[in-house]
């Protein structure tokens, strides 16, 4: 069976640090694990389209994006690819409304914004600007307007970090909602096994810019004495 996302002899070279990574992506949620500094953020921004790679060839869906042999490298806007950063990128002096606007296809129809706006419950939110909202809200608000761009895949980086213990397990739902009902194709960054057992169904795990392992998320995590999870 073809992956849906394939990552082929990829490698970039960043000062001292040097990614290099072959990887394949099913159609679900998928965790990047590891420390910061594994390298997770850079094969997104690779995937992206927002950082090109030394060598190597990235697909998706069959349609090639990036080419190190120099025969494809698909801009960012063309990608169909849902992008939401650390820093969430949110355009501080425009409206949550206008932040979800931007990027939405032409003429794309009111029912699926409704849809959205409902399901990560960000309504009552629409007229405040970024600046105003709490640090869950603007997570939220930053996913919500990676969907209505109505992606082919979703990059989530480090979404819950940052986040209080109690905040996460409260923004957790959403994400398992996104998850479930909008059943866009992701890729989850974090470094808490906790996260990963809770949202992502596999898990490809880095460390020093090179896969370390992947495969089923519950055959690579086990128990730990106190509640929750570690890597095996």
């Amino acid at each position: 069976m073809t992956p849906f996302l394939e990552l082929r002899g990829v490698t970039v070279r960043l000062g001292r640090f040097v990614l290099e990574i072959a990887a394949n992506f099913d159609g679900g949620w998928t965790a990047l694990f590891g420390p910061s500094g594994a390298g997770k953020t850079t094969l997104l921004e690779i995937v992206a389209g927002l950082r090109r790679p030394d060598t190597g060839r990235v697909t998706m869906d069959g349609r090639v994006l990036n080419d190190g042999a120099g025969r494809g490298q698909v801009p960012p806007q063309r990608r169909g690819i849902g992008y939401v950063p650390q820093d969430l990128a949110l355009f501080p002096h425009l409206s949550v409304r206008a932040n979800l606007d931007y990027g939405r296809p032409p003429g794309d129809d009111d029912a699926f914004f409704g849809t959205v706006v409902e399901r990560l419950e960000i309504g009552g939110l629409l007229a405040q600007r970024p600046g105003a909202l709490s640090g869950g809200e603007k997570q939220r608000v930053a996913v919500a307007r990676a969907l209505l761009a109505r992606p082919a895949l979703l990059l989530l980086d480090e979404p819950l970090t940052g986040l209080d213990a109690a905040l996460r397990e409260r923004i957790l739902p959403f994400l398992q909602r996104v998850r479930d009902e909008f059943r866009v194709p992701t890729l989850y960054v974090t470094h808490n096994a906790d996260e990963v057992m809770a949202l992502c169904g596999r898990v490809v795990v880095m460390e020093a810019g090179r896969v370390r392992a992947e495969g089923a998320t519950r055959d690579l995590f086990v128990p730990r004495e106190a509640p929750g999870w570690r890597l095996r």
